[in-house]
């Protein structure tokens, strides 16, 4: 079999040329898209998120040779969130590829997280099966690139570091309110406003409240480190 131009010049992206071209092509078909007669990603994706964290974790207790398991914890939720996927997905231009329905192509199926971030982890797993551990863990560490060296020390979400922060200066937890929703009901757009009682506040838009909750504490707790 051999690949379309588009999944070629995806190959040359990741840095990776498959023996068996008909993985990355079930690695790339979202269930949308599937059939009696073809495979989707779902498979290869519950194989890829095991072998991305194995990878992770082993990457940074070599990073960090003395960090406990409660330093390390958050820096392996970090790298291996739904998000840190889409991100890594978008930067090579995955979404490009995706094989979906048509349901899903006119709800804007190639910029959703979650339908990147679970593709992005079938393609490991493709790599993994294609060639086998070695080969998947430098696809990893090669896309995820910095991240892992660059990682926080503490990366406990921006929610909780907030949350913590206000505790500890006896002050109630920080409150987070949906100013507006726009969009339509299959691309929502969120603005969430973050707020101390003492009356400091940020705003934040995301295409998820979770994200924009996130953004919107991320932004508030620099201010008031400043």
């Amino acid at each position: 079999m051999k690949l379309s131009s588009d999944l070629q010049d995806f190959c040359k992206r990741i840095g990776y040329s498959f023996n068996a071209p008909e993985l990355l092509i079930r690695a790339l078909t979202h269930a949308s898209m599937s059939s009696p007669t073809r495979d989707n990603n779902e498979r290869l994706e519950f194989l890829g998120d095991r072998v991305l964290g194995l990878v992770m974790a082993e990457a940074l207790l070599n990073k960090d040779k003395r960090a406990s398991e409660g330093q390390l914890a958050p820096r392996f939720n970090a790298l291996v969130r739904k998000e840190t996927c889409a991100e890594v997905a978008r930067e090579f231009e995955l979404g490009l590829v995706l094989k979906l329905g048509r349901s899903e192509m006119i709800s804007g199926g190639r910029r959703k997280d979650a339908l990147l971030a679970d593709a992005m982890e079938a393609v490991i797993a493709a790599v993994y099966r294609d060639g086998g551990f070695d080969p998947a863990r430098a696809l990893i560490l090669r896309l995820w690139g910095k991240r892992v060296a660059e990682v926080e020390a503490d990366a406990r979400d921006a929610k909780t570091s907030l949350q913590e922060w206000a505790q500890a200066r006896g002050e109630m937890a920080p409150e987070y309110t949906e100013l507006k929703r726009e969009g339509p009901d299959h691309a929502p757009i969120f603005t969430i406003q973050a707020r101390l009682k003492d009356g400091r506040a940020e705003i934040a838009v995301a295409q998820s409240k979770r994200q924009a909750e996130q953004a919107a504490a991320k932004a508030l707790l620099e201010k008031v480190n400043e």
